[in-house]
């Protein structure tokens, strides 16, 4: 294995310490709990925190900035965050209007995140809600998971809370708002080459020269189906309505489109995969209101790509192109 860590145990403290060193005079962070979290200071708001294992940057850490996440606890590798450091940054950002947690539906997250929220409410800690996203359509449950995974989606959450709060809205009208985006969002993906976590220092796990596996998790969990390669037209394709049958996306929606690069793909080949998308939907009487392509959500160096389309509406539209100021240019 070759990458650029000195030893694997210090990966995700250097990777913050390198983001913070790249913002100074933006983002703050705790080394021993892995917080990140906004430096500038912010009245009148609610505080916006997510968090789970690294090796998924940009997400999440990557996303705190003015019009995004106040702060963001980032666990070892595919390892959710302690407990005890989703209190402190939830306590760190509270501004005294209350803390909606956006958490990825995966065990270790949801559960820490819950005792988290326990914990502050039995020392007096600020109001805390929760909303759970879980967009991956691929499978109902899986390794990592009861019930459907949250992914790429996830980011169009972010981007849409993150503007409102800035808003002034309360933590209720976020509740609701992060409930129904994630209710509008869609995503499925495929993978063409496994990973290699730091510690390991090998594949997470085994895919023929000649295979994919599509619907594969962020952690490399198993998909729907391990197939033969397939040209792009046809897996983009596959991916798409598997995206528009389930919500079910009709005929005159108007969407968001989101091309994720799970770490390892080539932006070109992104792009590719947006044209044909919009194709698709094209055909299907569907409107790509905005594009987004790019390294969204990844599995650290796995190779492929997920398809995300959200339903949108006025408001939606508007969130989507406010203002944010955070360590990528994405937005």
């Amino acid at each position: 294995m070759k990458k650029i860590i000195n030893k694997p145990e210090d990966v995700v403290n250097e990777m913050l310490k390198g983001l913070k060193c790249s913002r100074p005079d933006s983002i703050e962070w705790i080394p021993e709990k892995r917080i990140v979290y906004r430096k500038d200071p912010y009245i009148n708001k609610v505080g916006i925190i997510s968090g789970s294992g690294s090796g998924h940057e940009p997400d999440q850490a990557f996303y705190v900035g003015r019009g995004m996440l106040d702060a963001a606890c980032a666990g070892p590798v595919f390892a959710a965050p302690t407990l005890d450091a989703i209190a402190m940054a939830a306590r760190l950002i509270d501004r005294g209007r209350g803390v909606l947690f956006l958490v990825k539906n995966y065990t270790g997250d949801r559960a820490n995140f819950e005792m988290a929220t326990d914990m502050l409410q039995f020392d007096g800690g600020p109001t805390v809600s929760t909303v759970i996203i879980n967009d991956d359509v691929a499978v109902k449950d899986s390794t990592f998971t009861a019930g459907r995974r949250g992914v790429a989606g996830a980011i169009f959450v972010y981007k849409i809370i993150g503007a409102k709060s800035e808003e002034g809205a309360t933590l209720d009208q976020l509740k609701k708002l992060a409930e129904e985006v994630n209710d509008n969002v869609r995503t499925m993906g495929f993978a063409m080459k496994p990973c290699t976590t730091p510690d390991k220092g090998s594949p997470t796990f085994d895919l023929g020269e000649d295979e994919i596996e599509v619907g594969v998790g962020l952690h490399g969990e198993p998909g729907r189906q391990r197939t033969s390669y397939k040209r792009a037209n046809i897996i983009i394709k596959e991916l798409t309505d598997a995206v528009l049958s389930d919500l079910p996306f009709v005929t005159g929606d108007e969407v968001a489109l989101m091309i994720n690069g799970l770490g390892g793909t080539p932006i070109s080949e992104l792009y590719i995969a947006a044209g044909i998308a919009h194709d698709i939907l094209q055909s299907s009487n569907i409107k790509v209101h905005s594009t987004y392509v790019n390294n969204y959500c990844t599995s650290l160096d796995m190779e492929g790509c997920s398809v995300t389309l959200l339903r949108l509406n006025e408001e939606y539209k508007r969130l989507l192109s406010a203002p944010v100021d955070i360590p990528i240019k994405y937005f």
